[in-house]
Protein backbone atom coordinates (compact mmCIF):
# COMPACT_ATOMS: atom_id res chain seq x y z
CA UNK A 1 0.00 0.00 0.00
CA UNK A 2 1.14 3.74 -0.92
CA UNK A 3 -0.24 5.53 2.02
CA UNK A 4 1.78 8.69 2.47
CA UNK A 5 3.64 8.11 -0.59
CA UNK A 6 2.28 11.15 -3.03
CA UNK A 7 3.63 12.11 -6.33
CA UNK A 8 4.77 10.87 -9.01
CA UNK A 9 8.20 8.81 -9.45
CA UNK A 10 8.16 9.22 -13.66
CA UNK A 11 11.02 6.52 -13.69
CA UNK A 12 13.38 8.25 -12.35
CA UNK A 13 15.69 8.52 -9.20
CA UNK A 14 14.81 11.06 -6.23
CA UNK A 15 18.00 13.16 -6.96
CA UNK A 16 16.75 13.23 -10.93
CA UNK A 17 13.50 13.72 -10.02
CA UNK A 18 14.16 16.88 -7.55
CA UNK A 19 16.66 17.76 -10.40
CA UNK A 20 13.87 17.83 -13.26
CA UNK A 21 11.10 19.56 -11.23
CA UNK A 22 13.38 22.39 -10.17
CA UNK A 23 14.33 23.22 -14.00
CA UNK A 24 11.13 22.84 -14.68
CA UNK A 25 9.79 25.51 -12.27
CA UNK A 26 12.82 28.13 -12.86
CA UNK A 27 11.37 27.16 -16.58
CA UNK A 28 8.15 28.22 -15.95
CA UNK A 29 8.66 30.92 -13.90
CA UNK A 30 11.05 32.41 -16.46
CA UNK A 31 9.20 32.14 -19.98
CA UNK A 32 5.87 31.73 -18.19
CA UNK A 33 4.40 29.24 -20.17
CA UNK A 34 6.17 26.02 -21.06
CA UNK A 35 5.26 22.33 -23.26
CA UNK A 36 6.10 18.92 -21.86
CA UNK A 37 4.34 15.90 -20.70
CA UNK A 38 1.24 15.31 -19.29
CA UNK A 39 2.31 13.55 -16.21
CA UNK A 40 5.27 15.75 -15.97
CA UNK A 41 2.98 18.71 -16.15
CA UNK A 42 0.49 17.80 -13.19
CA UNK A 43 3.30 16.81 -11.06
CA UNK A 44 4.87 20.50 -11.59
CA UNK A 45 1.58 22.00 -10.94
CA UNK A 46 2.06 21.24 -7.30
CA UNK A 47 5.33 22.51 -6.97
CA UNK A 48 4.87 25.97 -9.12
CA UNK A 49 1.83 26.74 -6.47
CA UNK A 50 4.05 25.96 -3.72
CA UNK A 51 6.30 28.75 -5.30
CA UNK A 52 3.45 31.12 -5.82
CA UNK A 53 2.27 30.82 -2.00
CA UNK A 54 6.03 31.36 -1.09
CA UNK A 55 6.11 34.65 -3.41
CA UNK A 56 2.60 35.56 -1.89
CA UNK A 57 4.08 35.93 1.88
CA UNK A 58 6.52 38.41 0.41
CA UNK A 59 9.20 38.35 3.40
CA UNK A 60 13.08 37.52 3.98
CA UNK A 61 12.37 34.28 4.81
CA UNK A 62 9.96 33.50 1.78
CA UNK A 63 12.69 34.44 -0.09
CA UNK A 64 15.50 32.55 1.19
CA UNK A 65 13.26 29.09 0.76
CA UNK A 66 12.41 30.50 -2.59
CA UNK A 67 16.09 30.84 -3.68
CA UNK A 68 16.89 27.58 -2.12
CA UNK A 69 14.57 25.99 -3.79
CA UNK A 70 15.28 27.81 -7.23
CA UNK A 71 18.94 29.08 -6.94
CA UNK A 72 18.20 31.74 -9.19
CA UNK A 73 17.84 35.22 -7.88
CA UNK A 74 16.75 36.57 -11.18
CA UNK A 75 13.76 34.16 -11.16
CA UNK A 76 12.97 34.74 -7.40
CA UNK A 77 12.96 38.04 -8.10
CA UNK A 78 10.53 37.95 -11.00
CA UNK A 79 8.72 35.51 -8.86
CA UNK A 80 8.00 37.85 -6.01
CA UNK A 81 7.99 41.22 -7.72
CA UNK A 82 5.71 40.06 -10.82
CA UNK A 83 3.88 36.78 -11.13
CA UNK A 84 3.15 36.41 -6.90
CA UNK A 85 1.06 39.83 -6.95
CA UNK A 86 -0.97 38.73 -9.86
CA UNK A 87 -2.65 36.28 -7.50
CA UNK A 88 -2.98 38.57 -4.28
CA UNK A 89 -6.80 37.93 -4.35
CA UNK A 90 -6.25 34.15 -5.56
CA UNK A 91 -6.01 31.51 -3.32
CA UNK A 92 -5.29 28.35 -4.89
CA UNK A 93 -4.71 27.34 -8.69
CA UNK A 94 -2.05 29.32 -9.86
CA UNK A 95 -0.92 27.15 -12.95
CA UNK A 96 -3.39 25.83 -15.99
CA UNK A 97 -2.55 22.50 -17.54
CA UNK A 98 -3.93 22.29 -21.02
CA UNK A 99 -3.96 18.96 -23.13
CA UNK A 100 -1.65 19.72 -26.06
CA UNK A 101 -2.08 16.47 -28.35
CA UNK A 102 0.05 13.19 -28.82
CA UNK A 103 4.32 13.34 -29.46
CA UNK A 104 4.96 12.47 -32.79
CA UNK A 105 7.78 10.37 -31.63
CA UNK A 106 6.75 7.96 -29.02
CA UNK A 107 2.52 9.31 -29.22
CA UNK A 108 2.92 10.50 -25.14
CA UNK A 109 0.38 13.28 -24.33
CA UNK A 110 1.52 16.41 -24.31
CA UNK A 111 0.46 19.29 -22.05
CA UNK A 112 1.18 23.24 -21.65
CA UNK A 113 1.59 24.56 -18.17
CA UNK A 114 0.83 27.84 -17.75
CA UNK A 115 0.32 30.66 -15.00
CA UNK A 116 -3.56 31.50 -15.12
CA UNK A 117 -4.21 35.39 -15.92
CA UNK A 118 -2.66 34.90 -19.11
CA UNK A 119 -5.72 35.62 -20.92
CA UNK A 120 -5.29 39.54 -20.26
CA UNK A 121 -1.96 39.29 -21.06
CA UNK A 122 -2.65 38.01 -24.59
CA UNK A 123 -5.88 39.40 -25.21
CA UNK A 124 -3.85 43.00 -25.03
CA UNK A 125 -2.15 42.47 -28.17
CA UNK A 126 -3.96 44.18 -31.25
CA UNK A 127 -5.41 41.29 -33.83
CA UNK A 128 -3.09 41.03 -36.84
CA UNK A 129 -4.34 42.50 -40.22
CA UNK A 130 -5.10 41.03 -43.16
CA UNK A 131 -3.19 41.77 -46.05
CA UNK A 132 -4.68 43.35 -49.32
CA UNK A 133 -3.19 40.70 -51.12
CA UNK A 134 -5.18 37.94 -49.44
CA UNK A 135 -9.04 40.06 -49.41
CA UNK A 136 -8.41 40.07 -53.44
CA UNK A 137 -8.00 36.16 -53.26
CA UNK A 138 -11.02 35.77 -51.22
CA UNK A 139 -13.36 37.86 -53.01
CA UNK A 140 -12.24 36.90 -56.60
CA UNK A 141 -13.04 32.85 -56.32
CA UNK A 142 -16.65 33.41 -55.61
CA UNK A 143 -17.20 35.27 -59.09
CA UNK A 144 -14.63 32.88 -60.77
CA UNK A 145 -16.96 29.94 -59.71
CA UNK A 146 -20.14 32.20 -60.58
CA UNK A 147 -18.70 32.78 -64.17
CA UNK A 148 -18.10 28.93 -64.77
CA UNK A 149 -21.56 27.90 -63.77
CA UNK A 150 -23.31 30.31 -66.03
Amino acid sequence: MRHLNSGRKLNRTSAHRKALFKNMVLALIRHERIKTTDPKAKELRRIADRMVTLGKQNDLAARRRAFAALQSREAVKKLFDEIAPRFKDRNGGYTRVIKFGHRRGDATMMSVIEFTGQEEQSKSKKPRKRSAKKDAVTTERPRRAAAAAG
